[in-house]
């Protein structure tokens, strides 16, 4: 049976974490972004999909080069964490399903209709991409997820050629400004059902 974490994991992973938007300026080795991906890709997909894709941009080239697309804003915000990652989908995901679904040789096809494919590749990277926020957290690090780029400008200028299609952009760091006050959250009440 699974027991309940203690509540200092529940702060450090919900209830005391908050979004940064000032990091300390360091180089994180490679390691540590092979031990993140580690965790959160055993985290659940549809029919174990996996279709998240994610570039850890950690260069300098790499920073500059997605500076551009984002709102000004956001690129100011993020040129000093170690890493903008920015968690895409790959529309070719039903590819791996051999390999991710083995035990049943037409999970491939399920996904034949663009419809279905495009809503599975979205609503699944979009939960890889909050596993890998939560990951973060488990580890140690400090997360800056947003919107305010031009996503069509990101798949140019790092998936040309591919069929990956940007989701959203997060940072990863250590951060070191003073969070502000927390913004409010809908009660249960107005947020919740129970039937």
């Amino acid at each position: 049976m699974t027991e309940k974490l203690s509540d200092a994991a529940l702060r450090q992973l919900f209830l005391d974490a908050r979004s940064r938007n000032a990091w300390r300026k360091e180089t994180l080795p490679e390691s540590t972004w092979r031990e993140l991906y580690d965790v959160l890709k055993m985290g659940p997909t549809s029919a174990n999909v996996s279709p998240a894709r994610f570039v850890f941009i950690t260069s300098d080239e790499g920073k500059a080069r997605i500076a551009p697309l984002m709102s000004k804003t956001n690129a100011d915000k993020s040129m000093d964490a170690p890493a903008i990652v920015i968690i895409a989908h790959d529309m070719a995901f039903a590819e791996q399903m051999p390999f991710l679904f083995p035990h049943n040789d037409t999970a491939k096809y399920w996904f034949s209709d663009p419809a279905v494919r495009d809503e599975t590749a979205m609503r699944n990277s979009s939960l890889q991409g909050a596993y890998l926020m939560l990951a973060a957290r488990a580890l140690g690090l400090d997360c800056g997820p947003m919107s305010g780029f031009d996503a069509a400008a990101v798949d140019a200028e790092f998936f040309a050629g591919t069929q990956l299609r940007t989701n959203f952009i997060c940072t990863l760091g250590h951060g070191i400004d003073e969070p502000f006050e927390r913004l409010p959250r809908l009660p249960f009440e107005e947020a919740c059902k129970i039937v």
